[in-house]
């Protein structure tokens, strides 16, 4: 499948994991796609598009911005760019606790950039603060139980928040 004719640096070609269900809708397209080839006939551009025009020609530059915009309004989501899409995956990687070095490779960051490129693209949220604050607690605190910390040592208790 081709994306991009012309990424715009080494890290724009680059092989990513998909989910599974992405890969069905991709195989349902592909099917949709070749019932359009065969309607259409020689009039057929076979340009090796994923997403193309009914007659296998490129879509229209701005045709993705249009359907953005419609699935935001359609799902009552607030209004945002497109590129917004890539910092919510970004958050929702970062969130999942995706190794930084997995990260850098689907976001396709260049060498050197990595903290810079994730600095910009994850955004660290409430919940993500409180799961990280109740295991810093469970850590701390819920080792009080039995006495000893995560590593099975006896140690000093932490004193008692109540």
């Amino acid at each position: 499948m081709r994306i991009c004719e012309n990424p715009t640096s080494r890290a724009g070609r680059r092989t990513i994991g998909l989910p599974v269900p992405l890969i069905k809708l991709l195989h349902k397209h592909r099917e949709e796609q070749n019932r359009e080839r065969k309607e259409v006939g020689e009039e057929w551009e076979d340009k090796g598009y994923v997403f193309a025009q009914p007659t296998g020609g490129p879509l229209i530059p701005n045709t993705d911005y249009h359907h953005w915009k419609k699935l935001l309004e359609d799902v009552g989501v607030r209004d945002g760019r497109l590129h917004d899409a890539r910092h919510t995956a970004g958050t929702v990687l970062l969130l999942l606790g995706v190794p930084d070095v997995v990260v850098d490779a689907i976001m396709g960051c260049e060498p050197g950039g990595y903290a810079r490129m994730r600095a910009r693209y994850m955004h660290v949220t409430g919940p993500l603060l409180k799961k990280v604050a109740k295991q810093v607690g469970d850590e701390l605190w819920g080792a009080e139980r039995s006495g000893r910390g995560r590593c099975g040592r006896p140690g000093r208790r932490p004193p008692d928040p109540n």
